[in-house]
């Protein structure tokens, strides 16, 4: 029977008989409350009139698509889409509360441990601790020692690994404080699945995730010292594994997304550069090792960290999440002694126990790990490589070679503190959407802890599952053909969204878009830049195909002009000299499709999807999904087949511009994204008019020139001689009121340039102002008559050094970032 002939009814009896003890689904099965909400869900969410399982599946493989969801795998380039399993898990908030409060304890007792570690070192003074598991783990970082957070608090945000056994109980499997991963997945999960179903989940009563972002972030401004803070969020960049969750976190909090280039340190004080100058930034939530931070405090060959943001924190006036140094709790072999610990500092036993952890650099232990080893996993005891282990991993010993296990045995007597062992944990299983059918999966559900504006902890009311392909549980994020799920709780009572209203100090009322980095600007103006060179390569594509506004005018074209199109398109990278021979078709397709060439279309639009990616947190869902769609290349010449293609990604680019001049706040980002279109296209005119309007040109090539700018139906309704050299020059070049002229362009680029922020106290004109009023006056000035190919070759330069001029002084670099005259330190 396949997937679509089955009914839900069908599908839940044979996953009863496939699934194993201790699946989630079929545990509820003893509280009828649960069980009932059980097959409510699926009722609602895979109805027969819904499509069924089929249909559920390609509603959330497409919202996944549309939301922009992806990661990594470690080592790879590309990112691939986040496999989402359509079937929530579904968790009673009775049984949540249970764990909130283990996971809380559990926190607080890792709080303590880290006080201790970078305080008094007591654990290890009275012996609790072997000096041994912290002089080996790598993210113990000495210079931390004394230097305590600006309001006490190490840990602001932690991730946990649970596994839940057949017998229904959870256990800690990992923690996660150093760059604690997956909130933002745990949120698109639950963004995807409410959007696929049409939001029928409520049926569930699962409860919000959003009042949990808000205590976070509620949370981070409250320990900065300022009343209004600037808070960003610090990535290792675009290609880190999961880049895509934190530009959607970002954008989420409204916190700014920065990489180590955008900040630098002064006087003691974190600033990120910015457009208006350097900006003071009071809190960082961190996504960067604590060994990549500060290549003058910690590991010198650091490339993509901050100089001197130690020293930002040494003066007090930056707070960042986590405290740096808190990566030592991720040692493995620490697992061994939380419970001792626990008893010891709080007082009470672990609430929700540790998988059982032996550390081998005790001599008993070392004995139990060897004579048990069969039945154990055994990892690195402080998570690095190790010559039995060579990827950190931990591996079941029962499936190493004998040669392996003889390295292995004689490794644990010669350097034991290497070394741990860990039970295997039989984990509980899960509905999941495997090709349609539905399946018994293992799960681990990565649950996350923040601290709120009062430093009490909030547990994310549930979290996302990272469904299992394999044995390996322990990747950081995804492994390979693993699949996520979303985590619901499920309250008794219906549950309604809920906007809290700021009942502190009357807001300040703001018209501005907010802080814009100096390299978001940058990423906007080339953003746009290489979208409008695309649309023109395009458009020159289409005339050569015989494509055009004016119906058959480009096919009537003579030969000579349709010969200096392909010039120009070889000229300008975007197809190779030697396939001018091949015929037009032939060049059409290297010109759309050659990877190898920098001005073809397949490359200028992969060029603007990865400048896209560093602003992914910017921009809108729409504009996103449209920019970052995968372009199908063409291999044919078929004349029909190419006209197809170049219509779709004329649409598109028609899209991006309608998105962005009706979506995008007025604000300096947009202004970027405008400067490089305009620039680009006036850059372009320039080009164009000196190869069709020059003073030889004949009616086909003037009539080209009005086809590539969209004028010749505003041509032939103004003049109705004919064509004519002096006014499709003034259209092109110098009507101020045409928005596809050369004047028009520059003077919109004036425009946006006096808008933009000055660094300047004294009322002249910054020097890419003094440029383009340059321009616009020699433009205003001319007439189309006595314009000649070399005005246009001036100009030309004077285009080109106008961009030098603007990122000479927006996109601030390094440490001589011009300063506003008088600028306050707390701007």
């Amino acid at each position: 029977m396949t997937a679509g002939e089955e009914d839900i009814g069908q599908a839940l009896a044979r996953y009863a008989r496939e699934a194993g003890r201790g699946d989630l689904m079929l545990a509820a099965q003893g509280d009828p409350a649960m069980a009932h909400r059980w097959e409510a869900m699926f009722g609602a969410i895979a109805s027969a009139a819904r499509g069924g399982f089929a249909g559920l599946q390609a509603r959330a493989d497409q919202q996944v698509v549309d939301l922009g969801m992806a990661f990594r795998l470690t080592g790879e380039v590309e990112e691939r889409v986040w496999p989402l399993s359509p079937v929530p898990m579904l968790i009673h908030a009775t049984q949540w509360q249970g764990i909130e409060a283990g996971l809380a304890q559990r926190a607080d007792l890792l709080e303590h441990v880290l006080d201790d570690l970078y305080g008094a070192c007591s654990l290890v003074a009275s012996g609790e601790l072997p000096a041994a598991i912290v002089a080996g783990a790598p993210d113990y970082w000495r210079q931390m020692r004394g230097l305590p957070p600006p309001r006490g608090h190490r840990l602001q945000f932690y991730a946990v690994d649970l596994a839940r056994g057949p017998d229904g109980e959870w256990r800690v499997l990992a923690d996660y404080v150093r760059t604690p991963v997956g909130a933002g997945y745990a949120l698109e999960n639950r963004l995807a699945m409410t959007r696929a179903t049409d939001d029928a989940l409520g049926i569930v009563n699962f409860v919000r995730l959003a009042p949990f972002f808000s205590d976070f972030r509620q949370g981070l401004a409250a320990i900065c010292a300022r009343p209004d803070p600037r808070i960003a969020l610090l990535t290792q960049g675009r290609y880190n594994q999961s880049y895509a969750e934190q530009a959607h976190l970002a954008r989420y909090l409204g916190i700014l997304l920065v990489e180590g280039q955008d900040l630098t340190v002064r006087d003691g004080q974190l600033y990120v550069r910015t457009v208006e100058g350097v900006k003071r930034v009071d809190g960082l939530w961190r996504r960067m090792g604590t060994d990549l931070l500060d290549p003058l405090a910690f590991d010198s060959r650091s490339t993509i960290g901050v100089p001197d943001i130690f020293e930002a924190m040494r003066h007090g006036g930056l707070v960042i999440a986590n405290w740096p140094g808190a990566g030592v709790l991720e040692t493995p072999a620490l697992a061994a002694f939380l419970p001792r610990l626990c008893r010891k500092l709080l007082g009470e036993p672990l609430r929700i126990p540790n998988v059982a952890t032996w550390w081998c650099g005790q001599a008993k232990e070392r004995a139990h790990v060897r004579e048990q080893a069969d039945r154990l996993a055994i990892g690195s005891a402080f998570g690095l490589p190790v010559p039995a282990i060579p990827h950190g991993r931990a591996r079941l010993a029962s499936r190493l070679s004998p040669a392996e296990n003889a390295a292995f045995l004689t490794e644990l007597e010669q350097r034991p503190m290497d070394y741990i062992g860990q039970e295997l944990v039989q984990l509980s299983t899960t509905p999941a959407l495997v090709d349609g059918v539905l399946l018994p999966r293992p799960f681990i559900l990565r649950a996350f802890l923040a601290r709120d504006a009062h430093g009490q902890w909030r547990a994310m009311p549930g979290g996302f599952a990272r469904l299992a392909a394999h044995d390996d549980m322990r990747a950081v994020l995804m492994g390979q053909g693993d699949m996520s799920a979303d985590v619901c709780i499920v309250a008794d009572e219906p549950q309604t969204a809920v906007v809290t209203l700021d009942s502190g100090a009357p807001v300040a009322i703001r018209r501005v878009a907010g802080t814009l980095p100096s390299k978001a600007a940058d990423n906007f103006f080339w953003l746009a830049r290489y979208l409008e060179r695309g649309e023109m390569v395009l458009r020159m594509i289409r005339v050569l195909i015989g494509g055009s506004i004016e119906g058959e005018a480009a096919s009537a074209l003579d030969r000579p002009t349709l010969g200096r199109v392909a010039d120009t398109l070889v000229a300008w990278g975007s197809a190779r000299k030697d396939k001018l021979g091949e015929g037009t078709g032939k060049l059409c397709v290297h010109a759309l499709s050659d990877p190898e060439m920098p001005g073809s279309v397949q490359s200028l639009f992969e060029a603007a999807e990865a400048i896209g990616r560093g602003l992914r947190e910017r921009l809108a869902v729409d504009f996103w999904r449209l920019l970052s769609r995968q372009i199908d290349r063409v291999s044919e010449a078929r004349e029909s087949q190419l006209m197809a293609h170049v219509a779709r990604l004329l649409d598109r680019c028609a899209a991006l511009s309608g998105l962005s001049a009706e979506n995008m706040v007025r604000g300096a980002g947009w202004r970027f994204l405008e400067l490089g279109r305009r620039l680009e296209r006036a850059i372009h005119l320039c080009r164009l008019a000196r190869t069709f309007a020059g003073d030889d040109a004949n009616g086909h090539d003037l009539n080209l020139f009005l086809d590539l700018c969209d004028c010749q139906i505003s041509y032939r309704t103004r003049y109705l001689s004919g064509l004519a050299l002096a006014p499709v020059r003034d259209m092109l070049l110098l009507e101020p009121g045409n928005p596809r002229s050369l004047a028009f362009q520059v003077d919109a680029i004036l425009d946006h340039l006096r808008a933009l922020p000055t660094l300047r106290d004294d009322g002249m004109p910054e020097p890419p102002v003094q440029l383009a009023l340059a321009l616009s006056a020699r433009l205003h000035a001319a007439s189309a008559e006595m314009l000649t190919a070399r005005d246009l070759e001036v100009i030309e330069t004077a285009l080109l050094d106008l961009s030098d001029r603007i990122d000479d002084r927006f996109f601030l670099k390094g440490e001589d970032a011009p300063r506003a005259s008088g600028m306050t330190r707390l701007a």
